[in-house]
């Protein structure tokens, strides 16, 4: 089976001037096209939630998938690495028009997929270890990590004191404790737990 996979980043771009390079190419090299992959979308989306994701997982042995360039995969070197790959793999083989790059089944398209494939894998290891470093630094340098002791709702409970005089004035007109709550796009639980720790710091005062 070959493929034609077009991809543009918004409906306000067209595929037509995709297609049509694609067309003209097959045309020069005497190859019909079984079926085509389009789809709008941003190529930063991980391709496994794209339809070139799908189309990669059904592809067999000896298929061909021909694109635009390699932008069309996707906009990082990461993701283009693992899906040629990917590619590699399935034994699959990639044509870019604008590239001129050709991933077939000779010995040298298959060492530059290895190249790719060990690029990526190095690249998930060092962006790991990078974060493990800065984790590391930042505790030594005393910074607190993760969400603070205690639950969501006593963080936004302490959070309300710079509403103090506000939720006063609610209170004194009457407002309901879920008024107050929406008003200031919080729990009324915070609320009510905010009035309650005021009344004890109160009461031990």
């Amino acid at each position: 089976m070959i493929y034609g996979y077009i991809r543009v980043s918004s409906d306000k771009q067209t595929v037509e001037n995709q297609r049509f390079e694609i067309a003209q190419f097959c045309a020069a090299q005497n190859i019909v096209i079984d079926g085509w992959i389009e789809e709008t979308i941003s190529g930063t989306r991980t391709y496994k939630r794209r339809k070139l994701g799908r189309l990669l997982r059904k592809t067999h042995t000896g298929d061909v998938i021909i694109c635009s360039e390699l932008s069309r995969l996707g906009r990082n070197l990461f993701m283009i690495m693992e899906i040629l790959n990917i590619c590699m793999l399935r034994n699959c083989r990639l044509w870019t028009i604008k590239d001129g790059y050709r991933l077939g089944d000779d010995i040298n398209a298959k060492v530059l997929a290895f190249a790719f494939g060990l690029s990526a894998e190095i690249e998930r290891n060092l962006i790991s270890q990078r974060t493990r470093e800065a984790l590391a630094r930042k505790r030594a340098e005393g910074i607190i990590l993760g969400r603070p002791k205690g639950s969501r709702t006593s963080v936004n409970r302490l959070s309300l004191r710079r509403y103090h005089d506000k939720i006063m004035r609610m209170r004194e007109r009457g407002e309901s404790l879920y008024g107050i709550a929406r008003e200031l796009h919080v729990s009324r639980n915070s609320v009510r737990r905010y009035l309650q720790r005021i009344t004890d710091e109160g009461m031990k005062g």
